[in-house]
């Protein structure tokens, strides 16, 4: 299975993880501001200030932590492309699986363990999902009926107005 928009390997690690900090900084900038508003005391200054300082603290350091686990599966990722020599969904799901043992090797073999699992389920349900929308979307749209050649038309005697051939 060959992906289509994907960057060559060494740039992909650079691409996935600038992508991953900017959805962890985007998506958690939003998430940040409606904790922010609802835990900031009442009266709407107030609710937008607590909003915008929880935005400026926690945004960025989720921003990080995305770019983090999308720089070590990517990394994982190429490692497996050149070992293996082909890109397969297995590689995602190997990659997704070692990035999340990694990620929790501080905390022990079992929470590795657990990582590990989540990450491979996760990535599984990802690359599986991905097959089934690709395959859905090949079957709504058929290639058609193959048909043979037209047979070139018969030739005209005498000129012809509509015909190119009369001014040769």
């Amino acid at each position: 299975m060959e992906e289509y928009a994907r960057e060559p390997c060494p740039w992909r690690i650079v691409d996935d993880c600038g992508g991953a900090f900017t959805m962890g900084a985007i998506g958690g900038g939003i998430f940040q501001a409606v904790k922010g508003f609802r835990n900031a005391p009442s009266g709407m200054s107030h609710r937008m200030r607590g909003s915008l300082t929880a935005i400026k603290t926690r945004a960025p350091q989720l921003g990080g932590s995305f770019a983090v686990w999308g720089g070590l599966f990517s990394m994982i990722d190429c490692s497996l492309v050149k070992v293996r020599g082909k890109e397969d969904p297995w590689n995602s799901i190997t990659s997704g699986a070692m990035t999340g043992a990694i990620l929790a090797a501080r905390n022990g073999p079992v929470a590795m363990v657990g990582s590990a699992a989540m990450g491979g389920i996760l990535l599984g349900l990802i690359e599986g999902v991905g097959i089934l929308l690709t395959r859905f979307a090949s079957s709504q749209f058929p290639t058609g009926p193959q048909f043979a050649e037209e047979p070139a038309p018969a030739p005209m005697s005498g000129p012809s107005f509509g015909d190119y051939r009369q001014y040769q």
